[in-house]
């Protein structure tokens, strides 16, 4: 939960916050950099004034919508493996990583921008992302559903593979294919 000066955000500010952040990463991904802050305010429901106290320039919106995509996902590894078994639990989790990526396609030159500026919003990420996908596997080795020859850094590869190969959202289908493909794949090997 962001904090205002040391303090939780009240509810309130914490979902217009959220909303801003969810309504950058859809603007930023189908405008980049042309996207207009105005915009993003509408879409999110909230003021201009309301956009920039949360986000004062547009490069800590940007990266604030990056690490909040990144957040998502990750932080969706336990909630996913609490609620289904450990192969579904990866499935589930392995399409919002093409959901993750396919934002953060979209939001490539506003990312760029943000870089340029000194900030790196990608510190962090790929350790973040294995960690979630390091307990995916894990749970589902475990349970004897996948081979214990191909590691999170294997699968986190093959993932970014498929998402550079057809990760705009008109190429959704052939991905969604070719995850059930890797996922077959990384099953257990039969004698």
């Amino acid at each position: 939960m962001a904090t205002d000066a040391g303090r939780p955000l009240r509810a309130d500010a914490q979902r217009n916050r959220d909303r801003i952040l969810a309504a950058a990463t859809r603007v930023f991904a189908e405008q980049g950099l042309d996207a207009h802050l105005e915009r993003i305010a509408k879409e999110a429901g909230v003021g201009t004034g309301t956009l920039y106290r949360n986000f004062p320039t547009r490069e800590l919106l940007i990266e604030a919508a990056y690490r909040n995509e990144l957040s998502r996902l990750c932080d969706a590894a336990p909630e996913l493996l609490a609620t289904m078994p450990p192969q579904d639990a990866l499935r589930a989790w392995t399409g919002r990583f093409l959901d993750y990526a396919s934002a953060k396609l979209g939001m490539a030159e506003a990312l760029r921008a943000v870089v340029a500026s000194g900030v790196d919003p990608y510190d962090h990420s790929r350790r973040m992302m294995l960690e979630a996908l390091t307990s995916l596997m894990d749970a589902a080795l475990a349970a004897g559903t996948i081979r214990s020859d191909i590691g999170p850094s294997d699968m986190f590869a093959a993932l970014s593979g498929i998402a550079l190969a057809s990760g705009r959202p008109e190429q959704r289908a052939q991905a969604e294919r070719l995850l059930d493909l890797t996922l077959d794949g990384l099953g257990v090997r039969r004698a």
